[in-house]
């Protein structure tokens, strides 16, 4: 051991002192996440509004953490909130439980499931990290109807395969039945 050992380790605190700070001003200006990051979850929508979700419960099943609960519920021709025979009529996700590993996104077999890159999810009242079937569905955007509807986009099988296409034609015939203004 030599005598200038200790004035050695200094030397480090002291070149490090006089570098530019690297600290992120985080709540002021938050840095965005990369595009593919896996945060939130999201129950998407059809173009016209009603769910994807079908209630088959394998995003439960796939589930590793045991942190996702659906119970499904029958569609009634008065009461339609997806186009199959069945829809999740209780829906949770415990943000307590999830390790954010997207197995259920790959289990899910209508893409009603995906992540959405919102980050900002703690909370000091555990009750609130529990994610209700209103917290997870996706907004209304313009042109859709909040369900209970009927079927506005053909029969189911349009549904999966031809939803956007058919949506897209429906608005061009509204638009020109309307004629000109």
């Amino acid at each position: 051991m030599s005598f200038l050992d200790p004035v050695k380790g200094f030397g480090v605190t002291f070149a490090t002192m006089f570098k530019t700070v690297v600290t992120e001003d985080y709540p002021k200006n938050p840095e965005a996440p990369a595009e593919r990051y896996h945060g939130r979850h999201q129950l998407n929508r059809h173009p016209d509004g009603l769910e994807k979700c079908v209630g088959c419960e394998l995003c439960a099943w796939a589930c590793p953490a045991d942190a996702i609960f659906v119970e499904g519920g029958d569609n009634t021709d008065e009461e339609r909130y997806s186009p199959g025979e069945r829809y999740g009529a209780n829906y949770q996700i415990n943000y307590l439980r999830c390790i954010g590993c997207g197995l259920c996104i790959e289990a899910c077999p209508t893409r009603s499931l995906t992540m959405t890159n919102e980050y900002e999810m703690a909370d000091d009242d555990r009750q609130r990290l529990i994610y209700t079937k209103d917290m997870l569905l996706a907004p209304l955007l313009p042109g859709m109807e909040q369900p209970p509807h009927p079927l506005r986009l053909g029969d189911s099988e349009d549904y999966y395969v031809k939803g956007p296409e058919l949506l897209r034609d429906r608005t061009a015939n509204r638009t020109n039945s309307e004629g000109p203004q």
